[in-house]
């Protein structure tokens, strides 16, 4: 479920988004105070009706009464205005701290590296950066306000009562230390609660987003069952984790609502012996009424604002988690924009092993590839080739030894312009929702139409492309949906055209091409790659003949290397991969 956060490290961590509405939260105090003032003044006014009504009915004219009446309506005027301002602008300035949030915690997603996203599941990202969030609008509105009010109201409720009665508000007070203990235990135990509700939620999105990406292959296998048997499981431990999320609420409001009768109690026998003594008035006993009604009207909002408190320490507490992910690759101190790229890339005795499982791929390896140089990797699979090219662009980072990039240590040079240096055409196309124009400009935004018009061309795409119901225009669907994997394949290598870096990496790029595209492509491919620095990475021998070099990579290194007639000749597990190849073509 991710690191645990104290409450007052959670608050310290969460004030730094109220510095810029200051103000706000301070105007918004203010007409808090000014409705408290309103709440309190009713019981003074029937304190007053009251005890003159029962010592002098005479000197209690009807001008006085209409005069306290118009007091009491232009502070109900007052408080309208003020409650007005509490519910509209302090709401917007939740949403408004919210969605900084939500934007920090997108930036920080954005920066963090594949390890990170191997090992945690989409569904609980999404639920974290949207559902959770939510909760915080409420609680950066009403924190501030509602421990505010309370203040205010137990503070001058206890001053006036025992102006009046010193004991009566001495033995209703006692009370309230043992309600807000008892609540408080309760409290702790919703924390936890909800924390379990909020993580099962993101399983249950990863549940959902899982099947239904992959709802082709569930129909493919006939195990809808199966599916159905999943989902109803998790769904049902949510189900069972909410059921006692209710349990400790529902004690929790049985607890509240029972303390409000013993303060009721206390004051009815309390204060009816005090007024039998005569040591309190019947307005005086009114007074404490209200005053009491007010107070224990105030901690339970206070109380059940607890379980809002909760829902948004909870919420802050899951942004923490995304925003403490540590940063594993990052600009170095004093790294340096790359601009002018020859394209020559050394390994020198580079050591790595995935950081997550420390599984080994490399120990040692050294490879120099000349600027211009067209290198194909080859090999079983698990041999490391797609590793060996995600460290170029720093997707992870070496253990030890190191990557130069003409010369210079790759991580000498700023991410953002190392990678705007290479092209990447991956084995797994991804495509964005949106159009087939949108996706192709993604290589490079500031492209005139034109432009992404002849990367297509050059991709073998425009064909195809044209041939669709809108064009270039035309809706794809979510990651490419409506169209073939050859076209796909296409349109990610017309990206890769546009954004024409000096450095290609092609891992698998006509895997999905069909004989008559990929030799499209290839010649296209051809043209791209003359005079920048290549690695291609393939399964189909034969789309690698023509490269200047190849090297077979296995599970112990670079074990063959030489152009395609060289590697014939030797006869070794080049030959071998191809020559078997070749029987299944």
């Amino acid at each position: 479920m991710g690191e645990e956060y104290k409450t007052k490290d959670l608050i310290k961590r969460f004030l730094p988004y109220y510095r810029e509405h200051i103000g706000t939260v301070a105007l918004d105090l203010f007409c808090a105070a000014l409705t408290t003032i309103c709440e309190l003044v009713l019981p003074l006014i029937m304190r007053y009706i009251t005890n003159q009504g029962m010592e002098n009915l005479a000197a209690l004219t009807v001008k006085t009464i209409l005069m306290l009446g118009l007091l009491y309506l232009g502070l109900r005027i007052i408080d309208s205005v003020a409650n007005y301002y509490m519910a509209d602008v302090g709401h917007v300035m939740g949403a408004r701290i919210e969605t900084r949030m939500r934007q920090d915690a997108y930036t920080h997603l954005q920066q963090l590296s594949n390890t990170y996203y191997n090992n945690t599941k989409v569904g609980q990202i999404m639920g974290r950066i949207t559902n959770d969030l939510f909760d915080v609008t409420e609680f950066a509105h009403h924190c501030p306000e509602e421990f505010f009010i309370a203040a205010i109201k137990t503070l001058a409720g206890f001053v006036i009562l025992s102006a009046v009665n010193f004991w009566l508000t001495l033995i209703i007070f006692l009370i309230v230390p043992v309600m807000f203990f008892t609540c408080m235990t309760l409290n702790r135990k919703m924390k936890t609660a909800f924390s379990k509700q909020r993580y099962q939620i993101g399983e249950l999105n990863a549940r959902i987003e899982d099947s239904l990406l992959g709802q082709k292959v569930v129909k493919a296998f006939t195990n809808e069952d199966m599916e159905n048997e999943k989902f109803a499981a998790d769904n049902q431990r949510f189900f069972e984790i909410k059921k006692e999320t209710y349990k400790y609420m529902a004690a929790f409001q049985t607890t509240t609502r029972m303390f409000d009768g013993v303060m009721y109690l206390a004051v009815i026998i309390a204060g009816g012996i005090f007024m039998v003594k005569g040591l309190v008035q019947p307005g005086d006993l009114v007074a404490y009424m209200l005053y009491v009604t007010t107070l224990i009207a105030t901690i339970r909002r206070i109380i059940e604002f607890a379980e809002q408190f909760q829902r948004g320490m909870t919420g802050i507490e899951r942004f923490l988690q995304i925003m403490d992910a540590d940063i594993d690759i990052f600009d170095e101190e004093g790294a340096v924009p790359l601009t002018e790229v020859s394209g020559n890339i050394e390994f020198d005795n580079v050591s790595f092993e995935y950081p997550d499982d420390h599984n080994l791929v490399f120990s040692n390896l050294n490879l120099f590839i000349k600027a211009g140089e067209r290198v194909a990797i080859v090999g079983p699979s698990g041999g490391g080739k797609t590793t060996l090219c995600n460290l170029i662009p720093r997707f992870f980072d070496i253990d030890s030894g190191c990557i130069r990039l003409d010369g210079k240590d790759i991580r000498s040079y700023t991410l953002k312009s190392l990678r705007q240096q290479i092209g990447i055409v991956q084995q797994d196309v991804y495509l964005f929702s949106g159009t087939v124009y949108d996706n192709i400009l993604y290589g490079r935004p500031e492209a005139s139409r034109e432009e992404v018009e002849e990367a297509a061309r050059l991709a073998g795409a425009d064909g195809f492309i044209r041939e669709l119901k809108d064009g270039y225009d035309t809706y794809i669907g979510e990651r490419g949906v409506k169209l073939s994997g050859g076209q796909k394949q296409r349109l990610s290598i017309a990206r890769v055209f546009l954004k024409n870096p000096p450095i290609l990496i092609l891992d698998e790029a006509t895997s999905a091409l069909d004989n008559e595209s990929e030799f499209a492509v290839a010649q296209s491919l051809a043209k791209l790659s003359a005079g920048r620095t290549t690695l291609t990475i393939a399964h189909r021998l034969s789309s690698i003949r023509n490269s200047d070099r190849i090297l077979v990579l296995t599970e112990d290194g670079i074990v063959e290397e030489g152009n395609h007639d060289t590697l014939m000749e030797k006869k070794g597990m080049y030959y071998q991969f191809y020559t078997m190849a070749d029987k299944w073509q």
